[in-house]
């Protein structure tokens, strides 16, 4: 039987106590532990790429595995086929779009095909001359990031032996800075088909500002790189695309290319089916929620309030639903799109407690998305106001002094640790930093409250309401990849070469029909700018909504069949 609530995702597993969906079983966690190598672990001030030695069986059987290539890339040569002119994926903002990348705009698709395919009369791309490439982690790290950087320099070498893939250290402020690490068989031999990013590492500095545009093209053209590839998700792309117009405006030979790769899954439209990492982390994910639900049913008093990845999308919250069989999933697309009150939510999920309790259920695990806390609209304005204050450099002793009185009324009725932790300095790129919210205990802790309400009102007769609190944030993003992912990283670095010798700037590499076996994955190159959309905000009381060409993330589909 399964329990209302509002119109979220009820899953069966725990509904009753005999009717369990049991998740596959795996090794178990004590055979696992003297697995676990200290080989990798490193201090913060620990040399990137240095080779080390993969001492844990785990590892060394996972670096044995060759991903795969579609037939397009297996040759010596591809042939490059261009295809229709683009726009945006909004016409709408197809002209701002325009007039931000004059140069860069509306350039055609493409599609590598094996030299002997007949499917299309492209160009044969006769791989000579050796070239130059870098390669820059940014953003967060995400399962399967390294065989980016495999693909990449297996492809370069066999382009040419001679050709040069530099990595550089620290992410972007390696770029800025000229710290590079010549990348090698021999540094890639402990990374292959590993986690992290710690072949490089990474930073959330973006390359938006005019002095980090100009230090990125003053280090492309003192390593008189051919190629620049960024690896990274909808923001650095969107910061690839900005870099990729200038060094075309300013007559940098340099290609800027990008790869996505982001654990949140959110880079997607029509070009984009997933990101690397998105298959890993929801795998590994769900594997710690199943737990969790075999916990919960088996001690039969608590709810496990579980929020998961994923800032402006749920699409791992749902993902893992799908596979581990929570009993309640909140999505904030649904809550948006309600425009539900943070009291709503809370009744509803204590509507759906009272209701297991009328059953003689008593335990429960419900699973929330990061970005909720910003899909409930009082909320969202409360921190937009915040974020307004601190962008005007207001201390932030005085911030709750100075919001409008409704938000100042808001503020007062959150718990401590909630006003705290929205009082933290904004990310890099202005946003709130959602991850340090602990939005399960917010909800555990209202809900815990009005139970505590019914129960005095004689509204609720069951046993008193207790809950654990998790955030699955960190756990799986240095997880071993997935063979998918392995293959399907692998593979886009493959294109990105093809792409920076085939003279392509300011595009993506894709691959279409991923659902499919390997050999009839469709590898391709898509302009970022065709991407791109313009979504106005306000920057301050009474100011004009404005808005600025980026890639963003793509939400859940309310009418899509995973949602359904």
């Amino acid at each position: 039987m399964t329990i209302p609530t509002l119109s979220y995702h009820i899953f069966p597993c725990l509904s009753s106590p005999d009717q369990r969906t049991a998740p596959q079983r795996h090794q178990p966690a004590s055979k696992i532990v003297n697995l676990v190598p200290t080989d990798r672990s490193r201090g913060m001030n620990a040399d990137y790429g240095a080779p080390t030695e993969l001492a844990g069986p785990l590892q060394q059987r996972r670096a044995l595995y060759q991903p795969r290539l579609p037939p397009c890339l297996q040759g010596a040569t591809v042939r490059v086929e261009y295809g229709d002119a683009t726009t945006t994926i909004d016409p709408t903002g197809a002209h701002a779009v325009a007039q931000a990348f004059p140069r860069t705009y509306g350039q055609r698709l493409v599609t590598f095909l094996a030299p002997d395919d007949t499917a299309g009369a492209g160009k044969a791309v006769d791989e000579r001359p050796p070239i130059r490439v870098g390669v820059v982690f940014s953003g967060r790290q995400s399962p399967g990031g390294h065989n980016v950087v495999w693909g990449l320099h297996d492809a370069l070498k066999a382009y040419n032996p001679h050709s040069i893939l530099y990595g550089f250290i620290g992410g972007t402020e390696g770029l800025f800075a000229n710290k590079t690490l010549e990348i090698t068989d021999d540094v890639l031999a402990s990374y292959k088909n590993q986690g992290g990013f710690d072949l490089l590492g990474r930073s959330i500095d973006q390359i938006r500002s005019s002095k980090q545009v100009s230090a990125a093209m003053t280090t492309c053209q003192n390593l008189n790189l051919d190629g620049l590839v960024i690896v990274g998700g909808v923001t650095s792309n969107s910061d690839a695309a900005q870099l990729a117009e200038t060094l075309v405006q300013k007559n940098c030979k340099t290609k800027v290319v990008g790869v996505p790769v982001s654990l949140n899954g959110d880079l997607k439209n029509q070009f984009v089916e997933t990101t690397v990492g998105f298959d890993t982390v929801c795998k590994v994910n769900s594997q710690l929620i199943s737990n969790v639900c075999l916990d919960a049913i088996s001690a039969g008093k608590y709810y496990y309030f579980v929020r998961l990845m994923g800032r402006k999308a749920s699409h791992v919250a749902l993902e893992c639903a799908l596979q581990s069989h929570p009993n309640m999933l909140i999505m904030g697309e649904e809550v948006a799109l309600s425009k539900l009150t943070l009291m709503e939510v809370i009744n509803k999920i204590c509507d759906g407690v009272q209701a297991r309790a009328e059953l003689g259920k008593h335990h429960g695990v419900l699973l929330i998305p990061e970005g909720l806390i910003e899909s409930i609209p009082e909320m969202y304005a409360l921190i937009q106001e915040i974020s307004i204050l601190h962008n005007n450099n207001v201390p932030v002793t005085e911030i709750p002094t100075q919001v409008s009185p409704w938000a100042a009324a808001l503020f007062q009725f959150l718990p401590p640790f909630i006003r705290r932790e929205l009082l933290l300095h904004q990310e890099s790129d202005n946003s709130a930093q959602l991850s340090q919210i602990d939005t399960e205990q917010l909800l555990a802790h209202l809900v815990e409250a009005e139970m505590i309400k019914r129960t005095k009102e004689g509204r609720y007769k069951g046993k008193k309401f207790s809950s654990v609190c998790h955030f699955f944030g960190y756990q799986a993003r240095g997880s071993l990849p997935s063979n998918f992912d392995c293959d399907y990283a692998y593979v886009l670095g493959h294109i990105s070469l093809h792409m920076i010798a085939a003279g392509l700037t300011g595009y993506m590499a894709t691959v279409a029909n991923l659902k499919d076996p390997i050999h009839k994955w469709r590898c391709a190159a898509a302009p970022l700018t065709a991407m791109m959309s313009v979504r106005r905000h306000l920057r301050g009381p009474g100011a004009i909504p404005i808005g600025k060409p980026a890639i963003h993330p793509s939400p859940i589909d309310l009418k899509g069949k995973a949602y359904e």
